[in-house]
């Protein structure tokens, strides 16, 4: 039987695992994966542990924020592949000394379509010793919206993913200010699932781990126009140059991890983070919402073989 992997939305930094299916890593590693698309995050959470699906991909801060609300919840994360803050601040005009804190005397607009960027970057904010409530913050219209609104000159930055960053950046209409991903490692997207799922089909599960290892391996040395034309068909919108341009970005910026381990130095600084915005009542212990047990077999396997 088929393992059912759900997406939460479409998104270039979640490539690896569209990469997994286009190099045909799933299949080498011996297991059926068929990917179901999903209306928005909460509800893959909400298939996911129904049993309309076996496993999603997506933040671990929504399986925090699920044991937080259900301390006998059972999701777990058990692969990581995207192990940094993929989001960049753009503004309209060069600063090349720019520091966070400038943000406090700017408009800017942030991310509405996900709770996490906002989280992260207000962490960030904080650390540098902003007063948040001081902010002129947009945080309403779309990232598509505020990139238009930066290039009309209506914000002084915009906070947003690839590729609407390369864009902004090859027109000359933005400038790079801050790569969230300079931060270090931060908890971004993992493989989930239920633990009776981990428990009941831990050698598909296992597969599944060793063919992302394999997918972050072929992304790492990879010419970036190759993966882009392996990957057309799940972005037909973005031009091939600026998808190279966006992968080879994200990739100097170590964004993908080199295996599929989910460290606790990122988990941690996410965590850090929940809890500075108030998202989580409580403290969730890194082994309530991680198994590394796949990872590490994973890596076992491949350096043995």
């Amino acid at each position: 039987m088929a393992i059912v992997l759900s997406e939460n939305f479409r998104a270039l930094f979640y490539a690896p695992f569209y990469a997994a299916y286009a190099t045909g890593s799933f299949a080498d590693a011996g297991v059926e994966v068929v990917l179901r698309s999903s209306p928005a995050p909460s509800a893959t959470v909400r298939a996911l542990r129904t049993g309309a699906i076996d496993v999603m991909w997506g933040g671990p801060l929504r399986v925090m924020m699920t044991h937080d609300a259900e301390p006998d919840a059972d999701l777990v994360c058990f692969a990581d592949v995207v192990a940094r803050d993929p989001f960049f601040v753009i503004g309209r005009r060069a600063r090349p000394d720019f520091r966070l804190g400038d943000l406090a005397q700017m408009k800017f607009a942030t991310v509405s379509e996900v709770p996490t960027p906002w989280i992260c970057l207000a962490d960030d904010l904080r650390r540098a010793g902003v007063d948040l409530a001081r902010l002129d913050r947009v945080c309403g219209p779309t990232m598509a919206e505020n990139a238009i609104a930066l290039r009309e000159g209506k914000l002084d930055a915009v906070h947003l993913f690839q590729p609407y960053a390369e864009e902004l950046l090859a027109s000359g209409a933005g400038h790079l200010w801050y790569a969230a991903a300079s931060r270090g490692l931060t908890a971004y997207t993992t493989l989930v699932t239920r633990r009776s799922t981990l428990q009941d089909r831990a050698g598909e599960l296992l597969a599944m781990t060793r063919a992302m290892r394999a997918a972050l391996r072929w992304f790492a040395k990879t010419p970036a126009d190759e993966i882009a034309d392996a990957l057309k068909r799940y972005f037909p919108d973005v031009a091939p140059a600026m998808f190279a341009a966006a992968i080879e970005r994200y990739r100097k910026l170590g964004l993908w991890g080199a295996d599929p381990l989910i460290r606790r130095e990122g988990y941690d600084r996410l965590h850090a983070a929940m809890r500075a915005a108030g998202v989580l009542s409580r403290d969730i212990a890194y082994e309530t919402c991680v198994d590394t047990s796949l990872a590490r077999q994973a890596i076992a396997d491949s350096e043995a073989g």
